[in-house]
Parts: C-alpha cells; structure tokens; sequence
C-alpha cells in the first residue's frame, strides 16, 4: 500500500500569497485604467468647457493650458486652480497682430450645460506689432513707426503726406492714445482731422474682455506691450439654445 505524503504548509502559504499577490496587481492595473481614462474624459469635458467660454469672452481663437491639478478632480469639485490662455488667432477682438498671453486662476465652473462660473483673479501680457496696427486702423494709414526712446508711434497718413505722433498712456485703468503733433507737407493741421484714426486705435487698446484692465502700456521699437490686471469677475452662461447637442454634452463636466 502507497501512502500519500502530507500537504507541505509552507508551499500552501507560498500559494496563497501568489493568489492574493495577483489579484492586487490586476486590481491596480484596473483601478490605473480607470484613472487614467477618466482623467482622459475629464480633460476633454473641462477643457472644452472653458475653452468654448473663454473663446465667447475673448473673441478669439485660443490655445488653454491647466495647472498641475488632475481635471479629473476638477470634473468633480469644478474647480481649476489655473488656466493658462494664448490666443491661437491673427485677430484679438478689433485688433489685427494682437498677441494675449493671460492667467486666470481660482476658477469655480457653475456645473451646468450652458457653461459659467467665476473667476477669481487674473492677468495677461499683451503685445501689438506696427503692421498689425497698420492693418487695424485701415486704409487711411499706410506705415506706422514706433519708438521705444521717446515713447511715440508713427502713422503715416495718405500714404505719407502726412504724420500723426500718438502717445499711448492709462488714465483711470484703461489706455488712451493722446495725438502729440497732426503734421500734413510739414505743416500743422488740427488733431480734430485725424480724430477717427486716433478713436479706432484707442478702442482696439480697451477692448479687454473678463475684466481685465489695463496696469501698464509702453511703446517699443516693434510696436505696443501693455500688461492687464483683473479682480473676481463672472463667466458669463451661454444664451440659451445657442449650443448644439455636442456642445452641451461637453460643458455638462464644468
């Protein structure tokens, strides 16, 4: 008669342990594509929610970046620590060549599928080339000139028959651009004669969305920089019914 040797109890344990050591990793592996698609979910339904808002606020194009923060917690809480914005456009609003750099931090999304919320604070870096202003003030001007040394811009009106000197300045938290001298063949004309060129320009140089004003203009050998400052401002819903079904599928994360 053969007599079957006893079960080891170390090689069961050892058994077990491999068991239990499996389920983890499989466990792990599940929970990791878990998070990671989720993750993949919320940055497409976040980003395109702030995005389509930013783009309505802004009136152009734009690239959006996020802080470190995962947005797969943002999906949940609507919250984003920061958002970086570059507009992605040859056009800021009115302006031609106008380049926005800003930074929009403690944003609280309202949830909905129209979009809105808060914006906590915010600030941007804004640059403007003498040949976008050229394009953006029209026909009338043919060439602009800038000078970081004394502060003043150039225009070359009626294709260069005359000159307009303009001074850009912040009075009351917004820019005003000041003609300095209106010469038309050498000789002095009323500033009142180039009063349209010198109201488009201001405009384009106030047309800040999301509360943004105007801190700091300065004038450069290529054109304007101005850096903008915004307090606690609101993100304005979509009206209702301008979304399609995509649309608002997307913004149902903020």
């Amino acid at each position: 008669m053969t007599t079957q040797a006893p079960a080891q109890p170390g090689r069961n344990r050892t058994g077990r342990i491999l068991v239990i050591a499996i389920a983890i990793a499989v466990v792990a592996v599940l929970l990791a594509t878990a998070l990671v698609g989720g993750e993949i979910y919320a940055r497409r339904s976040v980003s395109g929610c702030i995005s389509s808002q930013f783009e309505r606020e802004m009136g152009s194009k734009i690239d959006v970046r996020f802080g470190t923060k995962p947005l797969l917690i943002t999906w949940l809480d609507h919250k984003v620590g920061e958002a970086t914005v570059d507009t992605a456009d040859s056009k800021f609003g009115p302006a031609v060549g106008m380049a926005v750099h800003a930074n929009f931090r403690d944003i609280e999304l309202s949830g909905g599928a129209q979009g809105g919320g808060v914006i906590g604070s915010s600030s941007a870096h804004v640059t403007w080339n003498n040949d976008g202003i050229r394009q953006t003030l029209g026909g009338l001007v043919s060439g602009v000139r800038s000078s970081a040394a004394d502060g003043r811009l150039t225009l070359d009106v009626l294709g260069g028959l005359a000159q307009l000197q303009v001074r850009p300045e912040i009075r009351n938290g917004a820019v005003q651009v000041d003609t300095t001298s209106a010469r038309l063949l050498g000789i002095g004309v009323p500033t009142e004669l180039v009063a349209g060129i010198v109201d488009v320009f201001t405009k384009s140089l106030q047309s800040y969305p999301l509360g943004l004003q105007a801190t700091e203009v300065r004038v450069t050998d290529d054109g304007i920089v101005a850096e903008l400052a915004g307090g606690r401002t609101d993100l304005t819903p979509a009206p209702s019914g301008t979304q399609t079904t995509a649309q608002a599928g997307i913004q149902a994360g903020c």
